[in-house]
């Protein structure tokens, strides 16, 4: 070989090697192929109900243990499932379907190229689950009481102390109290004092008061004294003290025998906090407290013991009579009525 081919075919080998690929990192801008993926499995599953039929569009997430990596599908029509392209590692399956209890899978284990298999998801029903929820007997009778206190007989007159609801939860003592001055000093009520002294006056009743506007402010407060106290002591003092409850528990139901007796029976018999039937001492030693201190107010010639029983055998009767008028015309008339009676 000449000098001048040894230095040329030299020339070409160093050519060469100075474009052969480096060993070291690329520099920037160099392309270089990507390395093969490493090679993955797949998950393959059925999701069925109770009785073997597939549960279509059930949410199903696969968790990756070790990365926390999640993926989500849903089941096809026949419950059936397929996840592909998953790294080697150790899973778990979670499903969610409606109407269906949650579902959670064992760990489990994929290799590389593996397609894994489940065996079948069977999903229970879900239990049905209600809320309950449970108020104290004042909170029950408060609400029941705010209820009450929407009756109005044709819309104006209060029909506070007649309740439609047979069970009703038992007063306290300030529920009674407060119940008892709403009543009294309710408009209707103020209305009814004013159309009784008016009547009383006409028929010149209770002579002592004299006429004109003196006679009938003085027939109006004691109408309206008589109220205050007999509604105070008969429906808030002694039934708080003998432990009763003053209202009229509407029954609406059974035969006219045995709704009249129910009526008539309410001038002397009432119900305990209990709910017992129990004399009506709560109205009786109302009724004659009243009578004894309305001697304090009527005119001298009308005062004494025949006032008190006077009194006191007209209020019994009218007792008696509102009974039947509650049990009978007053729910028909009433706005507001919570319930029907009695079952």
């Amino acid at each position: 070989m000449d000098t001048v081919a040894a230095t040329r075919t030299a020339g070409a080998i160093g050519s060469e090697v100075d474009q052969a690929p480096s060993a070291q990192s690329p520099g920037p801008g160099s392309s270089l192929q990507p390395q093969a993926p490493e090679p993955s499995g797949s998950v393959l599953g059925t999701v069925l109900a109770v009785d073997g039929a597939g549960v279509a569009d059930a949410q199903i997430t696969l968790t990756n243990i070790a990365s926390l990596q999640q993926y989500t599908l849903v089941s096809e029509e026949n419950g059936e499932f397929a996840f592909s392209s998953l790294p080697p590692g150790t899973y778990l399956i979670a499903v969610k379907a409606k109407e269906f209890e949650p579902y959670t899978s064992p760990e489990f284990k994929i290799s590389s190229r593996q397609v894994y298999e489940l065996p079948k998801i069977q999903l229970s029903i879900a239990t049905q689950r209600q809320m309950v929820v449970v108020r104290p007997t004042e909170v029950i009778a408060q609400m029941q009481v705010k209820a009450e206190e929407k009756q109005r007989l044709i819309g104006v007159l209060p029909n506070f102390y007649t309740s439609y609801v047979w069970n009703a939860a038992p007063l306290n003592t300030r529920q009674k109290f407060s119940l008892s001055a709403h009543d009294v000093f309710d408009p209707g009520t103020l209305l009814g004092v004013a159309a009784g002294a008016g009547i009383e006056q006409a028929n010149n009743s209770f002579a002592g008061y004299g006429q004109g506007a003196a006679g009938y402010g003085k027939r109006f407060a004691a109408g309206l004294g008589d109220d205050v106290i007999g509604s105070f002591l008969s429906q808030a003092v002694f039934p708080s003290i003998l432990h009763q409850d003053p209202r009229y528990f509407y029954q609406g139901s059974g035969t006219i025998k045995s709704r009249l007796w129910h009526a008539l029976s309410w001038a002397v018999i009432l119900r305990s906090d209990s709910g017992k039937s129990v004399p009506n001492y709560s109205y009786l030693l109302g009724g004659l407290t009243a009578g004894a201190l309305s001697n304090l107010y009527y005119p001298r010639s009308d005062r004494g013991v025949g006032l008190v029983f006077t009194n006191f055998a007209i209020g019994v009767a009218g007792q008696a009579a509102d009974g039947v008028f509650r049990e009978f015309v007053v729910k028909h008339l009433t706005r507001n009525v919570a319930a029907n009676g009695k079952p």
